[in-house]
């Protein structure tokens, strides 16, 4: 088997790989939501790829994988490698979780992700009230997270939150940081006890809290929520689109408290998990499979963070329904150190349209049961998705 194509189309808000083969099968990934920027770069890998066999997955990605970086541009290079496992697993009329070891769950455990919705306000009784409405929803999540402090507007819409100023720069994720006066630590900390209280003790809230945090106010912050029992405080010092990892200063804030800290989404590579699993300077890892190079870096890392203690919790708000069918069959290998992953879903709704066979209802009681379908086990059906193809992209499915 050969490919004979790469090609890459904006579906919606995500930029999707498709990778055709000589022998009529074609596989699928997709770029984090939100990249549509990041479709020339996935092109750019198109001539080193053809003519290659797409079921030597590594061999394949030893030709291109040094080409990606931290988040933003791992995801070309995360996407075009599920997109081989995608064909590999056709080709041998196998789900990818067996050709990744073969599951060890049969049920996956999910957490709220991509069902968050902004607030109205950001009082600790708008995020109690928010903490109720997910506790409520039909999929039965018993982990929930969400966002405070400077990985929400409360670092605007409250007087005085920190002693800096909020970046104008038009990105997400500009590193906003500073040390926290005195008023907006003690609002912070009601608003957590105000949502543990919402959540009650059967479900269990993680926050999602940066970066943008000091040290000093990191640690001060995590031991005084250790009496709530939360999951993990995430990307406190470093996150999202900061391009590098800091492990050492990781590591003073892990030391220092009982409350787990968890961070990863951006980095790209296991190499770049290195520091932090060693030094033990984080007790959650949370990587990207669509940013951290594809499905066979994070089962590495999940299994090197398992022989250090480390806890796994991927993270997947933007991946859409092609992601959370890759996150399903890498995260059904995982070993036991596996908590949870971040559900994506499909943004506009219309997604759920094109995409067949996934699961319906798609979450139950909290987890979603592991499909066994060839490949991903799911397809973008070509006659429903034409309509949203721009003038640009008419020829994808050809």
């Amino acid at each position: 088997m050969k490919i004979v194509d790469v090609k890459c189309a904006v579906i919606g808000k995500n930029p999707i790989v498709r990778i055709v083969t000589d022998e009529g099968i074609s596989g699928y990934g997709e770029v984090e939501q939100y990249k549509p920027y990041l479709k020339p770069f996935v092109l750019q890998f198109r001539d080193a790829l053809l003519g290659e066999d797409p079921t030597l997955v590594e061999r394949v990605m030893l030709k291109i994988r040094q080409r990606g970086a931290f988040k933003p541009y791992g995801s070309a290079v995360s996407a075009i490698e599920m997109a081989l496992w995608d064909v590999a697993g056709k080709a041998a009329g196998l789900p990818v979780h067996k050709l990744l070891g073969g599951k060890v769950r049969d049920r996956v455990r999910v957490y709220n992700g991509a069902l968050r919705v902004p607030m109205k306000g950001y009082t600790p009784e708008d995020y109690a009230a928010e903490m109720k409405r997910m506790a409520a929803l039909p999929e039965g999540f018993t982990i929930v997270k969400q966002g405070i402090s400077f990985h929400s507007p409360m670092k605007r819409e409250f007087p005085n939150y920190f002693y800096g100023e909020v970046s104008p720069s038009p990105f997400h994720g500009a590193l906003d940081r500073g040390l926290m006066t005195e008023r907006g630590m003690a609002y912070t900390l009601d608003c957590v006890a105000a949502m543990k209280e919402a959540l009650g003790p059967d479900i269990g809230l993680a926050l999602d809290c940066g970066p943008g945090w000091v040290l000093q106010d990191a640690i001060r912050f995590a031991r005084a929520v250790e009496k709530h029992n939360l999951m993990w405080l995430e990307d406190m010092l470093t996150g999202d689109y900061v391009p590098y990892v800091n492990a050492d200063v990781y590591r003073d804030l892990t030391a220092s408290t009982t409350t787990p800290i968890h961070t990863g989404e951006q980095i790209y590579l296991r190499q770049n998990f290195k520091d932090l699993i060693e030094r033990q300077a984080v007790r959650v890892v949370g990587p990207d499979p669509c940013d951290v190079g594809g499905l066979a870096e994070i089962k590495w890392i999940a299994e090197y963070a398992d022989l250090h203690g480390i806890l796994m919790a991927p993270h997947g708000t933007g991946n859409g329904l092609l992601g959370l069918a890759a996150l399903v069959q890498v995260s059904a290998t995982m070993p036991s150190n596996y908590i949870a992953f971040e559900l994506p879903t499909g943004d506009p709704a219309w997604w759920f349209d094109i995409v067949d066979g996934l699961p319906n209802p798609l979450v139950k009681n909290g987890m979603i049961e592991v499909w066994d379908a060839p490949g991903m086990g799911v397809e973008i059906n070509p006659e429903r998705a034409k309509r949203y193809l721009s003038e640009e992209d008419k020829a994808f499915f050809d």
